[in-house]
């Protein structure tokens, strides 16, 4: 930290790139924002969480590290912080599973320790809890000076299931990037594209349980929709984008990716399905979903109260088609796009997807109000809240 003698800072306790990972990019995505607003004497540092002993390539933001699953790398380190004057404070990035345990207990020493004052982001708030869940959040909350979550359903949840008070709970929606609302007709020339429909998924690959609460993408059931699709618009192509997630590749290879092409090859789909095997720089990702006709997000987790990859398209000024998780169904209206009733359901793709691509106004509609519903998440504005809310925590 040579040369930051006049400097405070905001230690932020999260993920990091160039780790991979959507809550590392939000993260990045965050400090930037707020690195940039006029207060130069509050900047950002971070303590990265590191996964599996493994060690990563970071910049010169990171001024700690922890291993995820080592208990006592959380106490020493809140007691450096405790003894460092230029943090000020820590807001914790926080989601299930990245603290090293099920439900965040390691955090819960790192908080128990910590003597400077806390704010948490829970990107994750699931409903009905079990009761050792309830406990540990309700343990998060009472050692942090608020909470925020990303949607309204979130707040209620946190209210009624949780019992957390209302004053300690501020709302600070998903941030995204202000790119300029736009007709496609260039960019898909741009990328080859100009004869062809392009319905378009993004996001970590990874399959979905049978059972129980499940992180899968769902996209086999995309797929499965494509020949009634193809049928009426033969020169549909379905852009699949980005990596395996990098602990499904880490348990079983490439085993999903593989699944599915061998879907497109059984259904005969091999002029209508693409598949973009890489982690896309930002204004790569923006110039796809710009180009889309259709964004499709599958998420087979009914509880997914935050999702990043639907606001990033909403945001793009994308038509959307979701499944009915619990953030999709506050944010995707019959004026924003069409919510699904179900998930696994392949004929409700097919139906939402022709009905769209059969109306041009309607696509036009939904895109643009879509577009407009995403104004208040661009990052300037969110790190103004985050900005607003930690001087109130320092006063």
């Amino acid at each position: 930290m040579k040369g930051d003698n006049e400097q405070s800072f905001i230690a932020y306790m999260s993920t990091f790139p160039s780790r991979k990972c959507g809550i590392a990019t939000f993260t990045q995505d965050l400090t930037i924002a707020m690195d940039k607003l006029a207060n130069p004497k509050l900047k950002s540092k971070v303590i990265a969480l590191n996964d599996n002993g493994n060690s990563y390539d970071y910049s010169d933001e990171v001024i700690y590290q922890i291993n995820d699953g080592d208990e006592k790398e959380y106490v020493r380190t809140a007691q450096e912080i405790n003894n460092n004057d230029k943090i000020k404070m820590v807001n914790v990035q926080h989601e299930f599973k990245i603290f090293g345990s099920d439900h965040g207990e390691n955090l819960l020493m790192f908080l128990k320790t910590l003597k400077k004052p806390a704010i948490t982001t829970f990107h994750t708030v699931l409903p009905h809890p079990s009761n050792e869940r309830k406990n540990i959040v309700q343990s998060i909350a009472q050692h942090s000076k608020h909470i925020v979550v990303m949607s309204n359903l979130a707040v209620e949840i946190l209210k009624e299931q949780y019992g957390l008070n209302d004053s300690k709970i501020v709302l600070i929606p998903h941030g995204i990037h202000d790119v300029p609302y736009e007709k496609n007709t260039d960019l898909k020339k741009k990328l080859g594209y100009s004869d062809r429909i392009i319905l378009t998924s993004f996001g970590f690959l990874r399959p979905g349980r049978k059972e129980g609460r499940s992180s899968g993408r769902g996209y086999e059931y995309i797929i499965d929709a494509l020949p009634g699709i193809v049928k009426q618009f033969p020169n549909v192509l379905y852009l699949v984008i980005g990596v395996t997630h990098p602990k499904t590749l880490k348990v079983e290879g490439e085993k999903y990716r593989e699944s599915l092409k061998d879907k497109v090859k059984e259904l005969g789909l091999e002029n209508n399905v693409k598949f973009i095997n890489e982690y896309l720089a930002l204004n790569e990702l923006f110039s796809y979903l710009k180009s889309s006709d259709i964004y499709i997000c599958s998420s087979l987790n009914n509880s997914q109260m935050t999702s990043g990859t639907l606001v990033y398209a909403m945001g793009c000024g994308c038509a959307v088609i979701s499944t009915p998780f619990l953030h999709a169904n506050e944010i995707v209206t019959p004026k924003t796009g069409i919510l699904l009733d179900d998930f696994r359901d392949s004929n409700l793709i097919a139906k939402a997807v022709i009905n769209i691509l059969s109306n041009p106004d309607l696509k036009g509609e939904l895109g643009k109000n879509a577009y407009d519903y995403t104004r208040d998440m661009i990052w300037n504005k969110v790190a103004i809240s985050y900005l607003k809310l930690f001087n109130e925590g320092l006063t």
